[in-house]
């Protein structure tokens, strides 16, 4: 007769540990995919009845800090190759005589990336609009000067494109030979000035070449100096009033289509909201009125 042998009870309490284990593995990945697309559906959609209102191909280039893996740890993203090669992948499916318009939300980013987008787009033939709800400093300002019309905001901002090496603006590396002499200064410096004098001509040529389409050669020579030179910091906020005086063509009929895509892009890692607000009511009484409740039908006048 054959012998019951029942296992040790931690031997059960490994296995169901084992099993809840899988099973809240496999629920977190399954929330995380469910979750990741639903808003990916909705932008897509968005972009989509945009494009059928303008006629146009509509890019997005709109970077948030993004609550990314299964432990929500929050990720700043900025203009990169991957940004670049998808963005001229979809210009180059782009027929010649339809317009491009982009929506531009971003810190900046790689210059190479910026200068691939700004050339790409100033190359077109049909129209390019930059769309700025926020703002689009360093490589994404680089981007919006190559469109014909850049629509922002009444609040948004450009910002400079004086290139930075490393986390030193250029144009602050080159002055420090005024401010020293050579042998003052190390080995290590004068390597990073000489780099930062290279890396703020090629950018000036490059901006004064996109600027060239636009604007006649000596103001747009003059523009690019002035935004690359490191005449301004790096964050320096370049308003809608300051854009046109410096001579850019810039409107501030924001479409409300770019606003409700920007809603879909709600800041990451963040275990509450740092900004609240609540929509207004409709009729809200002022100071002392007694609130009135609104009618059904129009109010019929008695003879």
């Amino acid at each position: 007769m054959a012998e019951n042998v029942t296992s040790p009870w931690w031997q059960r309490l490994t296995s169901i540990a084992k099993l809840l284990f899988w099973v809240v593995l496999a629920v977190v990945v399954l929330q995380q995919v469910y979750s990741s697309s639903k808003p990916t559906a909705a932008r897509a959609a968005i972009l989509d009845r945009f494009q059928l209102e303008r006629k146009s191909r509509v890019i997005a280039l709109i970077h948030r800090q993004d609550t990314v893996s299964i432990l929500g740890v929050p990720v700043g993203s900025h203009i990169s190759i991957e940004d670049s090669e998808a963005v001229l992948r979809a210009i180059r499916l782009t027929p010649e005589n339809q317009p491009i318009d982009v929506i531009l939300h971003t810190p900046g980013g790689l210059v190479l990336a910026a200068e691939q987008i700004a050339k790409a787009l100033v190359q077109r033939k049909a129209k390019v609009t930059a769309f700025v709800p926020h703002y689009a400093m360093s490589g994404g300002s680089l981007i919006a000067l190559a469109a014909d019309e850049i629509v922002m905001d009444p609040n948004a901002v450009l910002g400079p494109v004086d290139p930075q090496i490393g986390d030193l603006p250029a144009g602050s590396i080159v002055k420090l030979l005024e401010l020293k002499k050579p042998a003052a200064i190390s080995d290590e410096m004068l390597i990073l000035v000489d780099i930062a004098a290279k890396a703020r001509l090629q950018v000036a040529v490059f901006v004064a070449e996109v600027l060239a389409k636009h604007l006649p050669r000596d103001k747009a020579a003059a523009l690019a100096t002035a935004l690359t030179e490191g005449r301004w910091t790096h964050d320096f906020p370049i308003t809608v009033e300051l854009a046109r005086q410096i001579g850019l063509a810039v409107s501030t009929n924001m479409p409300r289509t770019v606003y409700d895509l920007m809603d879909l892009y709600p800041q990451g890692g963040k275990g509450r909201p740092s900004v609240l607000y609540v929509p207004l009511r409709p009729m809200m009484p002022s100071r002392g009125e007694t609130p009135r409740a609104p009618s059904s039908a129009p109010e019929v006048p008695t003879r």
